[in-house]
């Protein structure tokens, strides 16, 4: 599953460094914006049944690859 998320994450992001650094902050080196965002809340509901409505989380919450893939382990 954590693969899965940090896959999504690369082709989102479009770049590597968030399977290398998983505590990067993609909001502040500006990997996500507030589509991306939308797109990965789509595609964890796509591949996990996992459903997240923005109003749910804060991006804060969900503004690092670890802290994803926790929020989407927590609801599983």
């Amino acid at each position: 599953m954590e693969e899965k998320i940090l896959d999504i994450l690369e082709e989102i992001c479009g770049d590597e460094v968030v399977k290398e650094d998983r505590d990067i902050n993609l909001l502040d080196e500006d990997l996500m914006d507030s589509l991306d965002y939308t797109e990965l809340l789509i595609a964890i509901e796509d591949n996990f049944d996992v459903v997240i409505a923005p109003s749910e989380v804060t991006r804060e919450e969900m503004d690092t690859p670890n802290k994803i893939i926790n929020v989407v382990k927590s609801r599983m």
